[in-house]
């Protein structure tokens, strides 16, 4: 900490590594919420129910948010606030998952209430874990930095913890799915899956362990560094009073909704598979095409935020991605079934066969889906910007309670894309949710548009509405991190933490 700012600065490790924690948690993410529901009505048999249980286990998972968010802000142990949670979390969801996907395909057919048991019982032992380490990505950025210039370089670091982990995961996926190795998501490409996911998981957890090791002291917590006790039941007045979390809630939840919906794998299997035709040739070609187009951006977002604020980054970029998503829509009205020219197409029996719509494709959802990815997890950070925003307007630090009030709405949003699409397919009269080797049936179109496109475009509109009134622009962000640490230096000093608040506002803050 410098002595002549106040400020709390990370070291480059530091920010480099704690971010790998999110990237084991989306380890997760990729192989239970991607592939569960199929997993359950495929494997297990659990036709309707499965789908359904994971919107039920998302709401379960935004309840624990608020209990284990109070629990972490009471935490203070030897080994930290943080760790002990991303620990006891990673252990948990790897036991969990193990029995879930490994043994419960042996449970006979003819025992189907136990199938729908250690189902129900299993994901509901993970949603647990899970909330225990995820809560810690957003409850620890208020003690890793409070620069405004370092905080938005979480976003760059986060997206090597994602592509160590996510797009590990959902690179190796589709190619052991494939006839040459394990098929159409089986029994055994879960067995398999499951430890690749488990050791992935917890090498990014070590480094991020080590990430934060030394900022998780009681001397980087607030004004004071003491302990808060805030009772449950005073999250509504927290919400109710923090304006700039309200609508940082509206924008993230809604964006998470529409990646959750867009890049569900029946979603994928549909465009790529059942409409286009060709799904093994398609799904990583266009996976590695957004990774691709994001790199500039993450670049362009860093640059924006650590300017002008995160607030003008991430609906500048936002709206980069809905205007290219007009263009997508577009070509998906226009797509007919066994047209060559308005379908996608690279090869075609080892020749190049790439046409007009294809480019025209590759840029307007690369661009798109590029600018948007770039500024997915724009709102971790910002979550730390409300965070002290809080412990400015009421002189209470509650990273845990914050973080997870965020993850709460954003889990209860979120928790709705399992069904959605499952209602959506429905629509069509499909039973059950289609695979790669589905073939194409009437409507099929109009649900990929809707959810493909129309969704996050939605989604993307509501951020934009949001973050137009939220507070903590650039220029803000900065008093409110000036007058909490002229506050906490006066505490240091022996003023009470009432008169601090009283006397040290941004008026007399300004004059020095």
């Amino acid at each position: 900490m410098s002595n002549n700012t106040g400020m709390n600065r990370a070291k480059f490790y530091q920010l480099a590594l704690f971010p790998m924690n999110n990237g084991a948690t989306n380890v997760y993410f990729v192989l239970i919420l991607s592939y569960i529901a199929t997993f359950g009505e495929n494997i297990l048999g659990l036709i309707g129910f499965a789908s359904i249980m994971v919107t039920l286990m998302r709401l379960f998972d935004a309840i624990t948010d608020p209990i284990i968010g109070a629990l972490m802000d009471k935490t203070n142990t030897r080994f930290g606030k943080f760790r002990p949670f991303m620990v006891i979390g990673n252990v948990i969801m790897a036991l969990s998952v193990i029995v879930l996907y490994v043994l419960t395909p042996h449970i006979p057919a003819t025992m189907m209430w136990a199938r729908y048991a250690a189902f129900t019982g299993l994901y509901a032992v993970w949603v647990i874990g899970y909330t225990f380490q995820t809560s810690v990505t957003r409850a620890a950025q208020p003690v890793l930095t409070d620069d405004p210039n370092q905080r938005p370089l979480f976003t760059i670091f986060n997206t090597i913890g994602s592509l160590a982990g996510m797009g590990v995961m959902q690179f190796i996926g589709p190619i052991l799915a494939g006839d040459k190795f394990f098929g159409d998501y089986n029994a055994s490409w879960f067995a398999v899956m499951t430890p690749i996911g488990i050791v992935m998981s917890v090498i990014l957890t070590i480094l991020a362990i080590i990430g934060i090791w030394e900022k998780d002291n009681e001397k980087y917590f607030g004004l004071g560094g003491k302990q808060e006790k805030v009772k449950i039941s005073e999250y509504v007045q927290i919400v109710k009073t923090n304006k700039p979390l309200q609508r940082l809630m509206v924008a993230g939840g809604g964006c998470k909704l529409a990646l959750a919906i867009a890049t569900n794998v029946t979603v994928l299997c549909m465009l790529y598979g059942s409409m286009m035709g060709n799904y093994d040739a398609l799904y990583l070609p266009m996976m590695v095409l957004g990774y691709v187009f994001s790199a500039p951006f993450f670049g362009l977002t860093v640059r924006t935020s650590q300017k002008h604020g995160q607030k003008r980054s991430l609906m500048t970029y936002v709206a980069v991605a809905l205007c290219c998503y007009v263009g997508v829509l577009a070509l998906l009205l226009l797509w007919q079934p066994g047209n060559p020219a308005l379908n996608l197409s690279f090869m075609t029996d080892g020749k190049l066969t790439i046409n007009l719509y294809t480019i025209a494709f590759l840029l307007f959802f690369g661009i798109g889906y590029g600018a948007y990815y770039s500024t997915a997890d724009m709102p971790i950070p910002m979550v730390a910007d409300c965070a002290d925003y809080e412990t400015y307007r009421s002189g209470k630090f509650i990273p845990g309670i914050m973080g997870t009030l965020f993850s709460l709405v954003d889990k209860l949003v979120s928790s709705l894309s399992a069904t959605v699409v499952s209602i959506a397919v429905g629509f069509i009269g499909y039973q059950g949710l289609p695979t790669k080797a589905t073939p194409y049936m009437d409507g099929m179109n109009w649900v990929v548009i809707a959810l493909f496109c129309a969704v996050p475009m939605v989604a993307w509109a509501l951020t934009l509405i949001a973050m137009k009134g939220y507070e903590l622009d650039g220029q803000r962000v900065k008093t409110v991190q000036a007058v909490n640490a002229a506050r906490k230096a006066a505490i240091a000093k022996g003023m009470s933490m009432e008169e601090a608040m009283a006397s040290i506002t941004d008026e007399t803050v300004a004059k020095f």
